[in-house]
């Protein structure tokens, strides 16, 4: 080593020195004195607080879960196989955290902040806790601005705004997650961050998932928080948490951000779990008595901010699983009493290839139509009411032949309403497209070719449209009325795309 060399690695050295604190630390060490089913009983710290991180035996993450006269109740984070009773326990002085900011960003990490998809590690702004207060109502505004899921049956009857809160409730297996991923793919021309949640899902279906939003959508807007069913309970309970945390961060910068929970049923029974574990006194079907609190607490997070915080918006599309349709069980009627509306999915229209397979007339949305686009809502008109009635009369259609000129024609028209209503996985629609598909079926542009043409018009639709100009579709979103001459020219673009069907996807 050169003087030179000596010199400036003992420059280096000193300067390390200085930054280095040699006076005492205080830390507060306990003991386990019982470990079970993930979860143990920690004594020697009495100044613990509910939510505070400790380090079990050096190795396991936990958090304080219950807290006792004589004892603490933790939950383990990891699953670690060596921790046993007069395991060491650490309290680290700090409450569950998870990493935020657009480092992120098309990322796949577990409820900690932790990297799952071997993509290095994260490069984040800082940590916010997973617990945190929804907005007042003095620092809400109202939700004035749709979110556009791309699908037709939702857009037009039960429009969605920036900053709801909306239910999406049905059997398994009958489609809850396809409607969810279909709203994030919809996202990739929109502005909108997403943040997609999975909850006590099989990692096989979890996969599938990201994988579908990667092919047809836009990853590098979207976070995915995996907490799959191989995962502790306590990360599966604190996965929801986590990622109303990190959606939060872009909302609270004045972005809008869309979060999907999948789902709130696997949630609530994780937290039966660990609540029948720390022995609280169990309710309805074994539930805790806080379990709609817990659930009210995590949602109310989702709102649309006030001018003067920026005017960020959290939408947030929880997903909750059904027993043969059974909306009147103890968490559906918690969720549907939190939420804003619920998109009730019927597993007979699934069966019957009728997708998406939503219910409507158990579906609502108590606040979307008011932010519904004034275009869409103009030609949207009276579809639900006419769908609905149509399929009363199909049911009395099958008791006998009709003969009345006008039911037959009301039939026709709510045969064309459900082939439109039809939509294949992954085809989001662009809202132009919508308006000009209903402002068509309004027209009666599929009363000669049948409902046979409409799989072809929706297919096609897009490129019909931007042949008109690059500005058409622009200007026909923004319009608050649909001016004579632009309708015409919508009802024989679809018209057009009607007449030349293409099996290319747009």
């Amino acid at each position: 080593m050169s003087p030179a060399e000596a010199s400036d690695w003992l420059a280096r050295a000193q300067a390390a020195l200085r930054r280095t604190s040699t006076g005492p630390t205080a830390e507060a060490r306990g003991r386990v004195e019982r470990c079970a089913d993930g979860v143990v009983t920690v004594s020697g710290l009495p100044d613990l607080r509910l939510n505070e991180l400790v380090l079990v035996n050096g190795e396991a993450l936990g958090f304080a879960l219950a807290l006792d006269a004589d004892a603490v109740v933790a939950a383990l984070l990891d699953r670690v196989e060596t921790i046993a009773a007069g395991a060491e326990v650490v309290a680290l002085g700090r409450a569950v955290d998870t990493p935020v900011g657009p480092g992120l960003l098309g990322r796949v990490i577990d409820a900690l902040g932790r990297p799952l998809d071997g993509a290095g590690p994260l490069v984040s702004e800082r940590r916010l806790p997973i617990e945190r207060p929804a907005p007042a109502i003095a620092e809400r505004d109202l939700v004035s601005k749709p979110l556009q899921t791309g699908i037709l049956t939702i857009d037009a009857m039960f429009a969605l705004g920036r900053g709801q809160r909306e239910l999406i409730i049905g059997d398994r297996g009958a489609g809850k997650t396809s409607i969810a991923l279909d709203t994030i793919i919809n996202q990739r021309t929109s502005d909108v961050v997403c943040v997609y949640v999975a909850v006590g899902q099989p990692m096989t279906a979890v996969e599938r998932a990201i994988a579908a939003v990667r092919a047809h959508g836009a990853p590098e807007r979207c976070v995915f928080v995996v907490a799959a069913a191989s995962a502790p309970a306590a990360q599966q309970w604190i996965a929801p948490f986590a990622g109303f945390s990190i959606a939060e961060y872009f909302r609270d910068r004045g972005a809008d951000a869309l979060i999907v929970i999948d789902d709130l049923s696997k949630h609530a029974a994780t937290h039966r779990e660990l609540a029948l574990l720390t022995r609280e006194p169990p309710g309805r079907e074994a539930y805790p008595g806080d379990i709609f609190y817990l659930h009210a607490r995590l949602l109310e997070r989702a709102a649309k901010l006030s001018h003067e915080l920026g005017g960020g918006s959290l939408t947030a599309l929880p997903i909750a699983e059904t027993d043969a349709g059974n909306l009147a069980a103890y968490i559906p009627t918690n969720l549907i009493s939190i939420t804003d509306g619920q998109i009730v999915l019927d597993s007979r229209q699934f069966a019957s290839n009728l997708r998406p397979a939503i219910d409507i007339g158990l579906s609502v949305s108590r606040v979307g139509g008011k932010a519904q686009a004034a275009a869409l809502r103009a030609v949207a008109g009276r579809l639900r009411l006419d769908y609905a009635q149509f399929l009363e009369l199909e049911t009395f259609t099958k008791f006998g032949g009709l003969t009345d000129t006008r039911v037959r024609a009301q039939i026709a028209r709510g045969e064309h309403i459900r082939e439109l209503l039809r939509q294949p996985r992954f085809a989001p629609l662009r809202l132009a497209d919508q308006i000009a598909l209903l402002a068509a079926l309004g027209a009666g542009a599929f009363d000669e070719s049948g409902a046979e043409s409409i799989a072809a018009a929706r297919q096609g639709v897009g490129r019909a449209l931007d042949v008109l100009g690059p500005s058409f579709a622009q200007d026909l979103e923004s319009a608050q009325a649909i001016a004579p001459a632009a309708l015409e020219k919508l009802v024989e673009a679809v018209r057009t795309a009607a007449r030349s069907p293409s099996t290319g996807r747009r």
